[in-house]
């Protein structure tokens, strides 16, 4: 599965057609660590390089067009009761698949899983799991540390990364997706 330049060029208009400028150049800095990650580990950097550009394709759109799409094609109503930073991924998926013709299902897993994390996740899931947590326009607490990690051991920065991010979620007191526990069960228990 190789993305000619062509095509590339024609996904990163379509992509950033649906994002702000931060976003995109978010999207971009997902995309260099993505490609960089599935060439130190083994996996597939077109298939990471595509899975980073259209992770964030949705996450700028409506709560309304979310809610809709959530009812009319039968996903589980318990999507409800949440919001953007979930959607965007689970959801987010199935615009990437309708809307751009991307059928690939590790890539459309990719997307699904970037913001959640599971328990189990395929190489590739871990790598957009990662890279949009460690890309060069990240500045936050811990950040530095993400990136250390990603280079020594993925499965690693997958538990710190996790780690961190229900700790931000548990300090905030903000509700916490149940597979985000799961992925906390999984992959910060199993690494200790």
């Amino acid at each position: 599965m190789t993305i000619n330049f062509l095509k590339r060029e024609e996904l990163v208009s379509k992509v950033q057609s649906q994002m702000s400028a931060a976003r995109f150049q978010h999207v971009l800095g997902v995309e260099k660590s993505a490609i960089a990650l599935a060439r130190q580990y083994g996996a597939s950097p077109e298939q990471a390089s595509i899975a980073a550009l259209v992770h964030d394709y949705a996450k700028e759109r409506s709560d309304l067009e979310f809610l809709q799409t959530i009812k009319e094609q039968d996903f589980d109503p318990i999507l409800l009761t949440w919001n953007n930073a979930i959607w965007h991924g689970i959801v987010g998926a199935y615009f990437v698949k309708t809307e751009l013709g991307i059928e690939d299902e590790m890539i459309l897993q990719a997307i699904r899983l970037h913001t959640t994390g599971a328990a189990e996740m395929t190489l590739l899931d871990k790598i957009i799991y990662v890279a949009d947590y460690i890309e060069a326009g990240r500045d936050f607490p811990g950040v530095e540390e993400a990136r250390r990690l990603a280079t020594i051991d993925l499965d690693l920065a997958v538990a710190y990364e996790t780690k961190q991010t229900l700790l931000y979620l548990i300090k905030k007191e903000l509700p916490i997706y149940p597979k985000t526990i799961e992925t906390y069960n999984q992959w910060v228990v199993k690494t200790n």
